[in-house]
């Protein structure tokens, strides 16, 4: 058992370390693909040599950006097959179809394009190039759809039905799980956060452009376009987490629990502000959930339901089976300890079918396959030996979703202060404080990022499919220690790719301040 624990601690980390390496790079190819289409519009429209240059000078690190995010997604897929093979196997009709789709189609798209983007400006015509940039960013968005919808599924599972012949689950509704509201809100939320990124960063290094009093011009005009994609990315972003907010408390309610450290839930639940969490309370002790926290009275309700008087259960509440209406009466629920025994008899099912098939006894399989039909919503809880496995690390899943917020409205700040002062009072982005602080907000919108992804990911444990399959069913027959191997391996290749993208980066930033792109004719 150890073992086990070992394997799947060191695969989930594995996991962890590969999808945080990734994703430092996707949301700067969503936003920043944008932008330098924006930044080419302006330039076929005004045929002017400085946005020509300016565009070229984004797309430069746009490419560098590309290249390396591209690497760190291959052995994302990799590591499915390596270290999760009973998942791939149970849902890999369902979740392998979105990523095919993402690799034959929408990056063959993207990757097309983008050799036009680099090498067709005197190739093709100055309307065929423009389409080709926007197609890039169009394909890098289509890539994340895929790539998202797969992730969404995982959360919230529809589109199946369990084959229990195959021993694996088949896709009876490919549309079901292109539609999901889940995928469609975390496909928004993702790529208008994006834009937000790319944005920050095009302020951030357009205010080392200006700290170095260097092309003045063309950093105004970059954080101008910068600005306005980002401001139109919080906005966006806002409305889809709003939405992802409603799917979570409907769909994932223990992890919106965790989310708050709410252990108990009622009608009219405030939201926490700020809190700092009390280590020793677990869901079977009478612990204060928190040390210190400041509350905004009926905001999660609000949030979770849209009504403020709504009901948002907590991780106890959960447990107990303790749901109730807006208007607090009591509504049927199942215990945690009843969704252990209803997954149970699942399982049992399921051991019943295959004992019947290979005996040939017809009816029995087919009395076991209904068995297992009515109770398999609730499958993966048979795997669990006491309730609170259901429960996900609560500290780093509230941690990190208040790391996300507290940063986010920082950045709302600083794209609203950027935008007044650059149309506004121009020459006050002459001030070192002014530069400092978007130079600054590059290293926390990437916080803010990161710490999306470790709320929805850790927030979900301990299942790799919502409620069906627990990650310590869903592993890889193999030692812990080849696991630690490759663990250690990738965090060398990645970090090293990491370190390679930035010094790029920075000599071609530099470079970049050399050259005069407010005359470009000289």
């Amino acid at each position: 058992m150890d073992n086990l624990i070992s394997v799947v601690d060191w695969s989930r980390a594995q996991f962890a370390l590969t999808a945080m390496y990734h994703w430092l790079f996707v949301p700067l190819t969503l936003g920043i693909s944008v932008i330098v289409a924006i930044m080419e519009t302006i330039y076929y429209r005004t045929r002017s040599e400085r946005w020509l240059a300016i565009t070229k000078f984004w797309m430069l690190l746009f490419g560098i950006n590309f290249a390396v995010g591209v690497a760190t997604g291959i052995i994302l897929e990799f590591e499915f097959g390596a270290n999760w093979s009973n998942y791939s196997w149970f849902v890999g009709d369902i979740f392998g179809a979105p990523l095919a789709i993402e690799g034959l189609l929408a990056f063959f798209m993207e990757s097309t394009f983008i050799a036009v983007m680099f090498f067709g400006w005197k190739r093709v015509s100055p309307k065929f190039h423009l389409a080709s940039t926007w197609l890039t960013a169009i394909g890098a968005s289509l890539s994340a759809l895929w790539i998202l919808v797969a992730n969404a599924w995982m959360q919230y599972p529809v589109g199946m039905e369990f084959d229990p012949a195959q021993m694996r689950n088949v896709m009876d509704n490919f549309w079901a799980v292109v539609f999901s509201p889940v995928a469609m809100h975390k496909f928004c939320h993702a790529v208008f956060s994006g834009w937000v990124l790319a944005g920050i960063f095009v302020i951030g290094v357009s205010c080392w452009f200006l700290f170095k009093g260097r092309n003045e011009a063309m950093a105004l005009s970059a954080i101008k376009v910068g600005g306005w994609t980002a401001a139109v990315g919080m906005l966006l972003t806002l409305w889809s987490g709003d939405g992802s907010s409603v799917d979570v408390a409907r769909v994932q309610p223990m992890k919106l629990a965790a989310m708050e450290g709410l252990y108990r839930g009622g009608n009219g639940q405030s939201i926490v502000a700020f809190g700092i969490l009390n280590p020793e309370k677990t869901p079977t002790n009478d612990e204060d959930p928190y040390l210190f926290h400041i509350s905004i009275p009926y905001g999660l309700s609000f949030l979770a339901t849209h009504n403020p008087h709504g009901f948002v259960p907590g991780i106890e509440d959960l447990i107990e089976g303790r749901m109730l209406d807006a208007e607090g009466n009591p509504v049927k629920a199942e215990s945690y300890a009843q969704r252990m025994a209803i997954g149970r008899q699942a399982h049992e099912a399921l051991r019943a079918f295959d004992a019947a098939s290979a005996a040939g006894n017809t009816a029995a399989a087919d009395s076991a396959a209904r068995v297992l039909k009515e109770n398999y919503r609730y499958f993966g809880y048979g795997y669990l030996n006491s309730p609170e496995e259901g429960v996900p690390p609560v500290a780093i899943t509230f941690y990190a979703f208040h790391t996300m917020v507290l940063t986010g409205g920082l950045l709302a700040l600083v794209i609203a202060l950027t935008l007044i002062l650059v149309y506004r009072r121009p020459q006050l982005m002459r001030h070192r404080w002014i530069q400092w602080t978007g130079m600054l907000s590059i290293p926390v919108v990437w916080v803010c990022s990161q710490a999306g992804w470790v709320t929805a990911e850790v927030g979900r444990q301990p299942w790799i499919i919502q409620d069906i399959m627990p990650c310590t069913a869903a592993i890889s027959d193999i030692s812990a220690g080849t696991v630690q191997t490759t663990f250690w391996m990738f965090a060398a290749v990645f970090t090293a790719f990491l370190a390679a993208e930035i010094g790029i980066m920075l000599r071609q930033i530099s470079k970049g301040s050399l050259k005069n792109y407010d005359n470009p004719e000289k």
